[in-house]
């Protein structure tokens, strides 16, 4: 099964949207492409496989796994990705600028309630991310 995200990129912020089966999930954020620098890029474009993550500091959310040269690449809730990310992708409901949205948590809850019961199945889900902006 995959996500498909296809971003646009700008130097303030990546905006993206995030699809599934041919339907529109949600939006989402990112930080400008800097060379995928640790703590201060987005991700390079290509294919990942996702999984369900727990952490004290943001419930249950997914990573995406085996990111070349990063670790703990999640999709989280936040709605700067300038003030709020360190490299991970956050779902918004709606942008509202460059690396900007809003409703974060809906986004994020909309997300696993799609997702979740696909990954408790024992369903593979692979994040496909691409370029939008050409």
């Amino acid at each position: 099964m995959e996500l498909l995200l296809m971003r646009r990129y700008s130097p303030r912020g990546v905006n993206g949207l995030l699809q599934f089966q041919g339907q529109i999930l949600c939006s989402t954020i990112e930080l400008p492409w800097r060379d995928n620098l640790p703590h201060i890029s987005c991700i390079p474009e290509g294919k990942y496989r996702i999984a369900k993550r727990h952490s004290p500091r943001f419930g249950w959310h997914f990573e995406i796994e085996a990111v070349s040269g990063r670790d703990f690449i999640l999709f989280h809730p936040a709605n700067d990705a300038e003030k709020e990310l360190r490299g991970c992708i956050a779902p918004v409901l709606r942008h509202t600028g460059e690396g900007k949205g809003v409703q974060s948590k809906m986004a994020l809850d909309k997300l696993k309630k799609v997702l979740y019961p696909l990954l408790d199945q024992g369903h593979e889900i692979f994040l496909t991310i691409k370029n939008n902006s050409k």
